[in-house]
């Protein structure tokens, strides 16, 4: 029987990577539409080779799936050739599934990974068919819902938005669909029912918030319109991440995706406590999974896909309190079926050397550092825990191992760095492939010289950060810092193996703007979609003119959201959320930082973040 897809063949033919659209992948789920009383979208807002490899989504998938009532679906954003055809020809956007429109489901939930996004948010609800502003849209229309990292600071995006759910999603969808369900058969009204969503912890409605500002721009307050809403919302966390929802048979693509393989997420959460990271404030507290779980769900996971590659998921996995364990128990089950184990977030120790040695082709592929800054100075500012001597024995160890390319990431425009600090940039590269020369006798020296490439992303400061109070570096300020850094590798020694390279200074500045931003935002993502701006984290399809022009015709000026130093005590557009983290201890952390005092990591010594009040994870059992 022929498979019925949305798109005419003659499309399907005429675009690049046809197989994006078509759906009917291995394990992807089908239901009766007649039998089930929710439909419910999945939505990644990017091109469908970067959502296949989102493992929130796949868990999220695969829960709504488990519940009999409900059929969970996925959508992506059409490439730039097919958003061309589909508004030609008037085809509205469709689900993978069924391959029906998007306007026929009952939810539409957007993961909001990035801020660079969020005119592609706008592509999809415009291609539904669905009013781009909530406001606007009746029972006709999806309750639009966004989950994800940026929903931490959704107000760049709440004209947009029905729902925002703020957390882990497996802890209260299922109460949400009830009332939902309920208040259907009711018959209330579409306000009605995101009145009792917004009085579900974890929801927030932005339309039922509003927000007051001082004659300067800054937030004066944000007013619930009903008492009986909270004024602050608490994020949702899973407690025990044995007794939960993980996808044992993922959908497999039919094309080649970024993380084409088996993901287990083994623990969630950060001992660290960077200052810039704002994923180890949100995730806290630390939490793990048992090896046991583990190591079922990794048999069965391979056997439903056959998938050749394992990699372990987590923020930092060296400090999986059983990585040893699990990683010896992969080794033994994976070489026997063929498989390779990608083991990313490793801290380059012997046991890590040892443990890549026996699972990969190490030889054909760079070992990556992320010492963040040059200096030890700078280091001690970001709360690294990393020195010198740690990053040159780790490169040692990799070296006396066979490694000879080496990938090392730096952030430019750091709060309170100077031009010292940069040059401490080139100074650790030349310092590596030093450590190469002197480590490796020149008949050892199979592989040829050592490979160094530096990379350097500009810093921009995120909500629920130490560093929210931060001032950023200008687009001139970047390249300025850039152009030094490629100056001071270009007089080292050992420069001829140094290769520098580094990001966009524009883009990172309207990162930087909707990271921080308020809701006089929506304002202008709304006029830069309408000049034709999308997929604005790909270089080059970003309109950075385009940008400037919707800011300077909806009178909001950039500068003030990246440019000005922040008092201690003021309101930001974020703080009606409490993501587990205090302020108090944010505000302690940036003072720390200004006088470059390390604070120790969650399993050294507590630091009093908030977290413990969860009662969970790391707070209670060490892990």
């Amino acid at each position: 029987m022929m498979q019925y897809t949305a798109l005419p063949e003659e499309v399907l033919m005429s675009i690049e990577k046809p197989e994006r659209y078509i759906g009917h992948e291995i394990n992807a789920v089908y239901k009766d539409k007649e039998k089930i009383a929710v439909r419910f979208g999945m939505c990644f807002p990017d091109v469908y080779e970067i959502g296949m490899s989102h493992l929130g989504i796949a868990i999220l998938y695969d829960m709504f799936n488990k519940f009999e009532d409900t059929w969970c679906e996925r959508i992506y954003s059409p490439w730039v050739d097919l958003d061309k055809v589909m508004r030609e020809r008037h085809i509205p956007l469709f689900t993978m599934e069924s391959q029906e429109p998007v306007k026929n489901l009952d939810f539409l939930g957007i993961t909001l990974q990035y801020e660079m996004c969020y005119t592609n948010i706008l592509q999809v609800l415009d291609l539904s068919g669905i009013p781009l502003i909530s406001t606007e849209r009746t029972w006709d229309d999806p309750i639009v819902i966004g989950g994800g990292p940026c929903s931490y600071n959704p107000e760049p995006i709440a004209d947009f938005f029905d729902l925002f759910y703020i957390g882990e999603g497996e802890t209260r969808y299922r109460e949400l669909l009830d009332v939902y369900k309920d208040s259907r058969a009711k018959g209330e009204s579409r306000d009605e029912f995101l009145h009792r969503a917004a009085k579900i912890p974890g929801m927030y409605v932005p339309r039922f918030y509003t927000p007051e500002y001082n004659d300067d721009w800054t937030l004066k307050a944000f007013v619930p319109a009903f008492d009986d809403i909270p004024t602050k919302i608490l994020k949702e966390l899973v407690t025990d991440l044995d007794d939960t929802y993980y996808p044992e048979k993922p959908v497999v693509p039919y094309m080649k995706v970024t993380q084409d393989r088996v993901v287990l997420e083994i623990m969630r959460g950060c001992i660290r406590g960077c200052r810039f990271c704002q994923a180890g404030q949100i995730y806290r507290p630390v939490r793990e999974r048992s090896v046991e779980f583990l190591k079922d769900k990794a048999e069965k996971l391979l056997k439903n896909t056959g998938h050749e590659e394992i990699s372990l998921s987590s923020l930092s996995s060296s400090d999986y309190t059983h990585i040893e364990e699990l990683v010896r128990f992969l080794i033994d089950d994976c070489t026997k079926k063929k498989v390779n184990i990608a083991l990313p977030s490793l801290r380059i120790d012997q046991f890590s050397v040892d443990v890549m040695e026996k699972v990969q082709d190490v030889k054909k592929s760079s070992l990556t550092f992320a010492p963040e800054a040059g200096s030890q100075r700078m280091r001690n500012i970001i709360n690294k825990g990393l020195t010198e001597e740690d990053i040159i024995n780790g490169a040692v160890l990799a070296f006396k191992g066979g490694w000879t390319k080496v990938k090392l990431y730096f952030m430019l425009g750091l709060p309170f760095e100077q031009d010292e600090d940069i040059e401490g940039i080139a100074k650790l590269c030349n310092s590596i492939a030093a450590a190469f020369y002197e480590a490796i006798p020149k008949e050892k020296r199979v592989n040829g010289r050592v490979n160094i490439t530096a990379s350097t992303s500009f810093f921009i400061p995120k909500p629920f950060t130490p560093f929210q109070w931060a001032v950023m570096d200008t687009p001139d300020d970047f390249i300025r810092k850039a152009g030094l850094t490629k100056h001071y590798i270009h007089e080292q020694l050992n420069q001829k193996v140094i290769r520098y390279i580094w990001h966009e200074a524009d883009v990172s500045m309207l990162e930087g703007v909707l990271a921080r931003g308020d809701r006089r935002l929506s304002k202008v993502i709304l006029s830069a979609y309408k000049k034709g701006c999308i997929y604005d984290a790909w270089s080059e399809f970003y309109k950075h003119e385009a940008w400037l022009e919707s800011f300077k015709e909806c009178g909001v000026d950039p500068d003030f959201y990246m440019y000005r130093r922040r008092k201690d005590d003021e309101l930001f557009p974020w703080d009606f959320i409490d993501c587990g983290v205090s302020k108090a201890h944010l505000l302690r952390e940036w003072k720390k930082a200004q006088q470059g005092i390390v604070t120790d990591n969650c399993r050294t010594r507590c630091s009093g973040c908030g977290s413990a009040r969860f009662d969970c994870g790391i707070c209670i059992n060490g892990r």
